[in-house]
C-alpha cells in the first residue's frame, strides 16, 4: 500500500512564505510553551511548594504525551483539511497556557500540561510536512528550514524573554503572554491559511511498515540519545548555573537568551550542512554535546567558565532538530508525514524521558552525577552514528568496485 500523500502545493496559497512563517510560529508557540517552565522551573517550584526534581514533571509530562499523540493525530485525522486541525490546537494551546497562569497547585499545572501535550504532538506532527504543500519544489528545503527554525527560535526568544518577564513580573505572567501570543498566531492562521486537504489518510499499516526502515530505526535511535542527552541536563539549567557557576539568578534569563542565539547560529549552520553531510553534521552535534557536560566538570564552576561553555551548548543543540529531520527525510522520502510523526513521538520521548531521569539523578545524587549521565547518553550516540558511517563506507567500497569492473 502506498504511503499517504497529500495533495500538491494548494493554488488558494496567495501569499505561500506568509503560510510557511505561520507554520513556523504555530511550532514556535507550542515548543515555547512546552519549554517555558524550564527558565521558571525554581520559582514554580517554590510556589507549589514542591522540590525542582518533581517540579520537571512540567517538561517530561507533556513531552511523553506528545510522544502519544503524534501519530496518533496523524492516524485520526483521515482526510480532515490540516488547516482546520492546527486551528483547533492553536486554540487549545490558548486555554492550556491559560490554564497554566492561573493554576493554583502542581496537580493544576500537571493537568494544563497534559493539554500542551497534545497540542505539541498534534501541532509538530501535522506541520512538519507542510513545506511541499505551500510553496514549489525548488523552495520545499528554505521553507522547511523556516517551519523548523520555529524550534530553534523558541530558544533564541520563548524560553529566555519567559525568564526575564518570570524574573521581572512572576511566572505567571509568562504563561499569560504565551496564551496572547498563541492566540494571535492563530488569527494569522485563520485570515492567511490556504486550505489543506489530504488525498489520502495514513494508516496503522503504514506506519508499521515505515519502522521496519533500517535508516529511519537509526534515526530514531539517535533522536532518542541525543535528545535525552540534551534534557537530562538541560532541564535543570537553572539551577547547574546558580549552584555550579555561580551565577546570580537575576543573570539567567539573560544567559539563556545568550544560549539562544547561540542555538540559532547552530540552526543555520546546520541547515547549510546537513542536506551534504548529514551523518557528519550529527557526528559533530554529538561530540559538541558529550563534551559540554565535561566541560561544566572541569571548567564551568566559575561564572566565566560556566557561560562559555553554555554558549558552546546552545551551539552544539542549536542545529539537532535540523539535523534529525534531514535524516528522517532522506530515510523516507515518500512518507515524510509517517517520518515526521515517529520522529516527533521519539523526540518528545527523549524529552521526557532525559527530563525524568535528570529530575531523579538531581534529586538522590545531584547535579554533578546528573552532568556524567547526560555525557553518556551523548558518547553512546557518537559511536552509533561513528559505526553507522563505518558501514555506509564498507557498503559503499564493493559497489564502487563493481561500478568499475563494468566500465
Amino acid at each position: 500500500m502506498p504511503a499517504p500523500s497529500p495533495m500538491p502545493a494548494s493554488p488558494s496559497a496567495r501569499h505561500p512564505w506568509l503560510a510557511v512563517a505561520a507554520v513556523g510560529l504555530a511550532i514556535f508557540s507550542v515548543v515555547t510553551t512546552e519549554m517555558l517552565p524550564i527558565g521558571l522551573l525554581t520559582p514554580i517550584a517554590n510556589t507549589m511548594g514542591t522540590t525542582t526534581g518533581t517540579a520537571g514533571l512540567m517538561v517530561s509530562l507533556p513531552a511523553l504525551l506528545a510522544a502519544l499523540f503524534a501519530p496518533l493525530v496523524v492516524l485520526a485525522s483521515g482526510g480532515m483539511d490540516r488547516r482546520r486541525i492546527l486551528c483547533w490546537l492553536l486554540g487549545l494551546l490558548v486555554v492550556a497556557n491559560m490554564a497554566s497562569a492561573m493554576a493554583p497547585s502542581l496537580a493544576w499545572m500537571l493537568a494544563a500540561r497534559v493539554l500542551v501535550g497534545f497540542c505539541m504532538g498534534g501541532i509538530w506532527a501535522i506541520a512538519g510536512g507542510l513545506a511541499s504543500r505551500l510553496v514549489p519544489d525548488h523552495a520545499v528545503g528554505l521553507a522547511t528550514a523556516i517551519i523548523f527554525g520555529g524550534v530553534a527560535a523558541a530558544s533564541v526568544l520563548g524560553v529566555p524573554i519567559g525568564a526575564l518577564m518570570g524574573d521581572f513580573a512572576g511566572w505567571r505572567w509568562a504563561f499569560g503572554t504565551m496564551a496572547l501570543f498563541s492566540g494571535l498566531v492563530l488569527v494569522l492562521h485563520l485570515a492567511i491559511m490556504p486550505a489543506l486537504p489530504v488525498a489520502r489518510s495514513a494508516t496503522a499499516r503504514q506506519f508499521g511498515a515505515q519502522l521496519s526502515n533500517r535508516k529511519l530505526q537509526a534515526g530514531l535511535l539517535l533522536t532518542l540519545l541525543l535528545v535525552g542527552s540534551h534534557f537530562i541536563a538541560f532541564t535543570f539549567v537553572r539551577p547547574l548555573l546558580l549552584s555550579v557557576s555561580g551565577f546570580d539568578g537575576h543573570w539567567v534569563g539573560a544567559l539563556l537568551f545568550a544560549y539562544g542565539i547561540a542555538g540559532m547560529i547552530g540552526n543555520f549552520l546546520t541547515g547549510i550542512i546537513a542536506a551534504r553531510r548529514t551523518a557528519l553534521t550529527l557526528m559533530a552535534i554529538a561530540a559538541g554535546l558529550l563534551l559540554t557536560p565535561v566541560l561544566f566538570l572541569t571548567i564551568g564552576g566559575s561564572p566565566i567558565g560556566g557561560g562559555a561553555v553554555l554558549l558552546a551548548w546552545g551551539l552544539a543543540y542549536g542545529g539537532v532538530s535540523v539535523g534529525l529531520m534531514t535524516w528522517m527525510m532522506k530515510a523516507a522520502p515518500r512518507a515524510i508525514e509517517i517520518a515526521t510523526a515517529l520522529y516527533v513521538g521519539v523526540f518528545n520521548i527523549g524529552i521526557a524521558l532525559g527530563s525524568w531521569s535528570g529530575g531523579q539523578m538531581v534529586d538522590r545524587f545531584g547535579l554533578i552525577a546528573n552532568l556524567w549521565l547526560a555525557g553518556s547518553l551523548a558518547a553512546m550516540a557518537l559511536l552509533l552514528i561513528a559505526g553507522i558511517a563505518v558501514l555506509g563506507q564498507k557498503h559503499a567500497a564493493p559497489a564502487l568496485s563493481a561500478s568499475a569492473e563494468t566500465r
